[in-house]
């Protein structure tokens, strides 16, 4: 059996606490250990991280990532192995132990989208045995029938995690009638035919309407006893929906007034570790450093950049460095139900990065239920006879 590996000398980030000067222990796939590093452990592979922080492996809800490597180029796939392996890759060199891949159902060939291709990357994540981090599926659906049939069939077949709610209609939600068709003729390269029929075919579709969609959505993620989110609600109205039809998180509430009132309604609010890196939002909604600056935001998401996952919680908020991180592990792992991570404590799941805090951050290592997968600079542990981690000795 292998020995546990202590990794010591490192600034350990509980979920209440910084320990300055800590240790985790980790044996098998749990940790079993944590707290100061003071004497010499017996029976140990003793790892020295010289002084970077311990956390949490970090949990992104919502990153739609994938489809990019899915099309390097527009109108360029590649196969969805490929796409998972690079994403999969990408992720966890950037922290991200736990990742919800999440794939749009849609449509839409000109923005590289389509219901085949969503219908790849679920049966490519439900099946493969290569990846390194625990890849989970995310499906986002458009308040439309076909979209949410696509939906249906996939989860009668793969495993779906996360359900998402979606309408993006000119003048409503996150963009208003200009910003609606410079995002998708010019991020999306869609024609003016195409941004004018489904112009109109969404914004045609009524209240009663979408809310019975909502159900239909909210049905299925019942059946699955999986959580289901909605995305851009726009204020107190659509929360209210939201929550009456079983939402219980917020994706990037687009104002204040919807984030107050997802947290009046008790629901998990979440929004774009981007948006707080960069400093505002990308289409002028509601600047996620505002959100937390009320008390607002309860989880980060890397949404297009899982870069900026780590970053963010590293981004000075005034408050303490365990309650950033616990945005990006403790919080995400509980608002769906995933309660044997996102804690550096004694039982959980063993998903622990060491991670050097210069500007801009790096992970050192990481290790996945136990395993150590990555070490920065050299070839992953698990396929290396030699460990490459430097070791202080049993013992020391």
């Amino acid at each position: 059996m292998t020995r546990p590996i202590a990794l010591r000398n490192g600034r350990v980030v509980t979920p209440d606490a910084v320990i300055d000067r800590g240790r985790v222990v980790i044996t098998a796939d749990r940790i079993t250990d944590v707290g100061d590093d003071r004497g010499p452990i017996s029976g140990v592979r003793s790892i020295d991280v010289e002084g970077r922080l311990v956390l949490p492996g970090l949990i992104d809800l919502h990153g739609d990532d994938i489809e990019g490597h899915r099309y390097p180029r527009s109108g360029a796939p590649v196969d969805a192995q490929t796409a998972l392996l690079s994403a999969d890759r990408t992720n966890l060199y950037n922290g991200v132990t736990t990742k919800f891949h999440a794939v749009a159902f849609e449509e839409s060939p000109e923005a590289d989208r389509s219901y085949d291709d969503a219908r790849a990357i679920a049966r490519e994540i439900d099946t493969a045995s290569y990846t390194l981090a625990d890849n989970r599926f995310h499906a986002r659906c458009e308040l439309d029938p076909r979209s949410i049939e696509a939906v249906e069939r996939v989860a009668s077949t793969r495993s779906v995690d996360l359900l998402s709610v979606m309408h993006h209609a000119p003048g409503e939600g996150q963009f208003d009638r200009a910003q609606f068709e410079t995002h998708y003729r010019e991020n999306r390269e869609w024609s003016t035919e195409a941004i004018g029929q489904i112009s109109s075919t969404r914004s045609l579709r009524s209240q009663s309407e979408r809310d019975e969609l909502l159900g239909r959505v909210a049905s299925l993620s019942r059946t699955l006893d999986v959580p289901v989110a909605s995305h851009d609600d726009e204020g107190s109205a659509a929360v209210d929906r939201a929550a009456n039809a079983g939402v219980t998180i917020s994706e990037y509430p687009l104002t204040l007034e919807a984030a107050r009132r997802a947290a009046d309604c008790g629901l998990v609010t979440a929004m774009g570790a981007p948006n707080l890196v960069r400093g505002e939002s990308l289409w002028d909604n509601l600047s996620a450093r505002e959100a937390i600056d009320e008390g607002l935001v309860d989880i980060l998401c890397a949404d297009y950049h899982p870069p900026s996952l780590l970053a963010a919680a590293l981004t000075d908020t005034g408050e303490p460095l365990s309650v950033r991180v616990n945005r990006v592990t403790k919080n995400p792992a509980e608002a769906v139900g995933l309660d044997d991570r996102g804690r550096l404590e004694p039982g959980t799941r063993a998903d622990v990065i060491v991670v050097d805090p210069a500007s801009p951050p790096t992970v050192s290592y990481a290790f996945v239920a136990g395993s150590p997968v990555f070490a920065a600079g050299t070839t992953p542990v698990s396929t290396r006879a030699t460990d490459p981690l430097r070791l202080l000795g049993p013992g020391s």
